[in-house]
């Protein structure tokens, strides 16, 4: 009689059990095929990863392949069909990127240009990019420090063979460069006669 009382909740578990893992097998939404990973950390340990491994791949379940990374999902993409029509058909479904607990945390839930969803405030953060920080006016705002840095870079060349302390180097290119910001003069002059003492 006890083994009686044992056994049913012991089967009464496994029922259950293999009962939840049938509903999640065939609720699950249907992925494109790929290859089996391990049962927890999925294909992250295979070979398979690498650009070579990608293409076996690729020749092997076709254009678009399913990779398992851990627990999340990830499609991998090679045909110039496929990524086309990723990139440019459907370009506004793949757009948005997976917000952690930490990015979202760290980026005042999603109020920047790389992690916020694509909608009207990431279209005018775009624009205001484009126009304000990358525009052709500010890059060539930073000529004199892109002359700086090369003036550098050929003091180094010219003493090639000899050693160089490229800590005094970059500090006297950093202070040059944060001089110019806060002051809009350079001192440069001293710097240089410094730094080919310095080097010679």
């Amino acid at each position: 009689m006890d083994s009686i009382q044992f056994s049913i909740p012991i089967y009464a578990l496994i029922s259950l059990s293999t009962l939840f893992f049938l509903v999640v097998w065939f609720r699950r939404k249907p992925l494109p095929p790929g290859p089996m990973g391990w049962p927890i950390i999925g294909n992250m340990m295979m070979d398979q990863l690498t650009h070579r491994g990608l293409a076996r791949l690729a020749e092997k379940y076709g254009g678009i392949l399913h990779l398992k990374m851990g627990f999340s999902h990830t499609i991998a993409v090679s045909s110039p069909k496929m990524a086309r029509e990723i990139l440019q058909v459907q370009d506004h479904i793949f757009a948005n990127r997976p917000a952690t607990i930490a990015i979202t945390y760290l980026t005042y839930d999603r109020v920047d240009m790389a992690f916020a969803d694509y909608g009207p405030f990431w279209r005018q953060m775009r624009k205001l990019s484009v126009m304000k920080l990358f525009s052709r006016k500010r890059a060539e705002s930073w000529d004199s420090v892109r002359d700086e840095v090369d003036s550098m870079v050929k003091s180094t060349a010219v003493n090639s063979g000899s050693p160089v302390n490229l800590g005094e180097l970059v500090f006297g290119l950093t202070h040059d460069t944060l001089s110019c910001l806060a002051h809009s003069t350079w001192l440069t002059l001293f710097h240089r006669s410094a730094s080919s003492t310095r080097l010679g």
